[in-house]
């Protein structure tokens, strides 16, 4: 019985060094060594760190490497568009160069290779936080509309702007056929563009707001970021001459239409210029208390009424007057007025004709009324500064 118990581990040791030979040519010898696997060395760490909810959009991502060199930076926001960035001299260092958007997702994966060539990877998903100050602007024309030749781009901002530079660089117009357009700042709230003349009839304008984490003043921060396009319609323009009384329509370069008119009397003279209709309506009520003229008027159903600037000024139509005061007197509160009727019906009338003639940014020219030239930022009506003077008032 011992020489059988001492034989049975005998065989088995001898089936075990069987197979350690067998394996011995391919492990060299080191056969525990081999199986553990090798781990770089290789350190990277991603900024802002994995699961950051509220990271500033205005900081850029980084990645770091320590005992290695990168390889591979990518980073993308959750629509998949790739974030470019700029790696060090030593490949130890990435930085993103585009600006992050606020409230937005990004991910990002990185791989670097040590010393030995073994490669470490790094993977992480971030927010950006929302901006808790913000400004908008709101702009004319309206998207897909058709204009006057007169129509500028007015931009009127909700907030103070600060860094004009800034944001007019956020706005972009060009038109087609191109023209030099030009930005001018009337206030710190409001941006107009236009060119030096008249747009052409049949120009297609498109006014690009890239304003969406633009700061326009220290800590508010634009949010649009759209296009708008409109076009310029037929060319027509009338001049209001108030020592004749008459208003003469021009409309791609012919006269087209002459009207007898109503101007301003001598202690509300209508202001002088080029005058850009900016609002139409069918009808609407006007109140002397409204524009500082105390209770001299309140007519509710002014009908045809066009404005020409801010503070009040239209051209409209006129039930109330003698007809034969048309053409021979100016006895309005500052308005020029066209023969009409009471609630707008009759479209025979001289002032529903010249209505339904015009449009939105068509130029009225008042020539001879006694007074000065209004005031380029009372309206649209830009075209009464000489284009030296409005490209210096351009922070770009």
């Amino acid at each position: 019985m011992l020489a059988g118990l001492l034989g049975a581990p005998v065989l088995f040791v001898a089936a075990c060094s069987g197979s350690d030979k067998s394996n011995s040519g391919g492990s060299g010898g080191g056969g525990g060594a081999v199986g553990t696997p090798k781990t770089s060395v290789a350190k990277i760490t991603v900024s802002p760190a994995d699961g950051v909810t509220d990271a500033p959009f205005g900081a850029p991502v980084k990645v770091a490497v320590v005992d290695g060199k990168l390889t591979s930076v990518k980073v993308t926001d959750s629509t998949g568009k790739a974030i470019a960035g700029q790696l060090t001299a030593d490949a130890t260092g990435w930085a993103s160069t585009d600006q992050l958007g606020s409230g937005t997702k990004y991910t990002v994966s990185a791989v670097a290779a040590d010393g030995s060539g073994l490669e470490a990877d790094a993977n992480a998903a971030f927010a950006t936080a929302s901006p808790a100050n913000t400004f908008v602007g709101y702009f004319t024309p309206e998207d897909g509309s058709t204009v006057g030749v007169g129509m500028p781009v007015s931009i009127n901002f909700n907030k103070p702007v600060t860094d004009r530079k800034a944001v007019q660089q956020g706005i972009t117009v060009v038109a087609e056929p191109g023209v030099e357009i030009v930005g001018h700042w009337f206030s710190s709230t409001r941006l107009d563009f236009r060119p030096e003349q008249y747009w052409a009839k049949g120009t297609k304008v498109r006014v690009s707001l890239r304003l969406k984490d633009v700061e326009g003043a220290k800590g508010v921060y634009g949010t649009q970021a759209k296009d708008v396009n409109f076009t310029i319609g037929r060319s027509q323009t009338s001049v209001a001459d108030l020592s004749a009384d008459t208003l003469t329509v021009t409309t791609d370069g012919q006269v087209t239409a002459t009207y007898p008119v109503i101007g301003g009397a001598p202690d509300h003279k209508t202001w002088a210029g080029k005058l850009v209709i900016s609002e139409q309506h069918p009808q609407t009520k006007m109140d002397s208390t409204t524009v500082g003229l105390g209770d001299e008027y309140n007519i509710p159903d002014v009908p045809h009424a066009q404005r020409l600037t801010t503070s009040g000024t239209f051209i409209h139509g006129n039930y109330w007057s003698p007809a034969s005061a048309f053409g021979k007197t100016n006895g309005s509160h500052g308005c020029i007025a066209l023969r009409d009727v009471k609630g707008a019906a009759d479209q025979g009338t001289n002032a529903a004709k010249f209505y339904a003639s015009s449009m939105t940014g068509d130029v009225v020219e008042v020539v001879n009324s006694g007074d000065r030239t209004v005031d380029p930022a009372n309206g649209l009506n830009g075209w009464n500064m000489a284009w030296a003077d409005w490209k210096a008032g351009s922070a770009v």
